[in-house]
């Protein structure tokens, strides 16, 4: 078996307590395998970047370098979060496109291909990680780097026309065709890719899945939806139940149900128009009226960026102007909070919730949604409400499928959900689980890996 390298815009180091599902999977790849994680040490410099920075832990190494803050502004705030970010989640109104920050992006890749290539062996698999490193693999190929490369996009992929928007395109995109294996979060991400590199990429797509670059050179890609690890966030779910905080929040909402949305800061997650179908729900149903409080969790993201700062004003707004309106002396319709709650507490949260409220105008999968699933208590689980535009709906279709565009459509879906029988909350319930269940964090990289191994 062939070592592993991980690439990503940041590593998550062996003793950082805060890692996430996706670099738990990925460190257990890379002990599998052995190997090497390389990317940006998080430090920016005044100066000349320094060399790399080496971490050993067992068979696995980390690598990283620092940056230079002007690289850094261009590069990750710059092209990656302005330019990038806004057109791959179909935001092209919000695409800030300048050729100094593309320059610059260009250029920490250059620089991440420049430091990694003397690092790697002819027998390695490198495995390259998200939109900010969209043109490594074909500056890897540049340096005569010829080992395994494959790439996984975790965000969503908009239509051609729209990538077709962005100048440079075709020499941003098309370099994905020095990979071995592109992946996608969903079936239909995979399709626009084909239908981009036919029509704007050069390319031919030769049969469904396998793909000629605009030099010739011959490529898969394929979809694979990233998922969580289930059996660990259930049984989390079920010890956070005796957290104080869990019971504190429980205590406080008794004897009402509760509604909760977690979601970064972000355009893309929707929380304006959920904030409106909330409301909207509070007057097409008076009946439910004082029975189901929401809690919005909603960590501040990018809080340097305008777009960010104006839509944590116009949600903070939103919230007081639906409980100026709503409220009863003993009941608070909405409860928004912009700090994060530790994963393991969150988990409880999930579990204390009879509905789930996952909306987001477009996302690459959404997780939040898949968490809340497996945090259920199997004899009493809640329904989830889930947008139509994330690419989990594609998998959990047993869930209250909603166009978040619709906000009558939203509010009546948080209603039958709040009514639901319990006998088909655990039907719809049960057949998401064992597809989770089935399809975990684990089984997601290792049939990525396999299949970039049979590429």
């Amino acid at each position: 078996m062939s070592r592993l390298v991980v690439v990503s815009n940041r590593v998550a180091l062996p003793d950082e307590t805060r890692a996430g599902g996706l670099a738990i999977a990925l460190r257990a790849a890379l002990k599998e395998r052995g190997g090497l994680w390389f990317g940006w040490s998080g430090r920016t410099v005044k100066d000349v970047p320094g060399p790399v920075h080496t971490l050993a832990d067992g068979n696995v190494q980390y690598a990283t370098l620092d940056l230079l803050r002007e690289d850094h502004e261009q590069y990750y705030n710059g092209f990656s979060n302005r330019t990038l970010w806004p057109l791959l989640h179909f935001r092209l109104d919000m695409v800030d496109y300048d050729r100094a920050i593309y320059a610059g992006y260009r250029r920490v890749n250059a620089l991440f291909a420049e430091r990694l290539a003397p690092l790697l062996r002819d027998d390695d698999t490198v495995w390259i990680h998200d939109y900010h490193l969209i043109p490594l693999a074909a500056l890897l190929r540049e340096r005569g780097i010829g080992c395994r490369i494959g790439f996984f996009l975790h965000v969503p992929l908009p239509s051609s026309d729209l990538v077709a928007a962005l100048p440079e395109h075709g020499r941003l995109f098309s370099a994905l065709s020095a990979c071995d294996l592109v992946g996608f979060q969903t079936q239909r991400d995979l399709e626009r890719f084909q239908d981009y590199m036919r029509l704007f990429g050069h390319g031919r797509v030769l049969e469904p899945g396998l793909i000629e670059g605009p030099g010739g050179r011959r490529f898969r890609a394929g979809a694979f939806p990233i998922s969580i690890d289930t059996a660990h966030i259930a049984s989390q779910a079920a010890a956070a139940v005796n957290k104080p905080a869990v019971r504190d929040l429980r205590t406080s909402l008794a004897p009402r149900q509760m509604a909760i949305g977690v979601d970064r800061l972000d355009y893309s997650k929707g929380l304006p128009e959920r904030f409106s179908a909330f409301k909207r729900y509070l007057t097409r149903h008076p009946d439910q009226r004082g029975r189901l409080t929401y809690l919005q969790i909603a960590p501040v993201s990018r809080g340097d960026v305008d777009a960010y700062r104006n839509l944590r004003h116009e949600l903070e707004r939103s919230a007081g102007h639906i409980n100026g309106s709503h409220a009863e002396p003993d009941w608070t319709p909405l409860r928004y909070v912009n700090r994060n709650v530790p994963h393991a507490t969150l988990t409880g949260f999930y579990r204390a919730a009879r509905v789930g409220i996952v909306t987001p105008l477009r996302d690459g999968m959404n997780l939040v949604a898949k968490e809340y699933v497996a945090a259920q208590d199997p004899a009493d689980p809640g329904v989830l409400v889930l947008s139509i535009f994330a690419g989990a709906a594609r998998e959990l279709d047993q869930a209250l499928l909603i166009n978040p565009y619709d906000l009558d459509g939203v509010a009546d879906a948080i209603a039958s959900a709040a009514t639901m029988p319990r006998d088909r909350r655990i039907e719809r319930w049960h057949a998401m689980m064992e597809h989770l269940r089935a399809h975990d964090i684990a089984a997601w990289r290792r049939d990525f890996l396999q299949a970039l191994d049979a590429a």
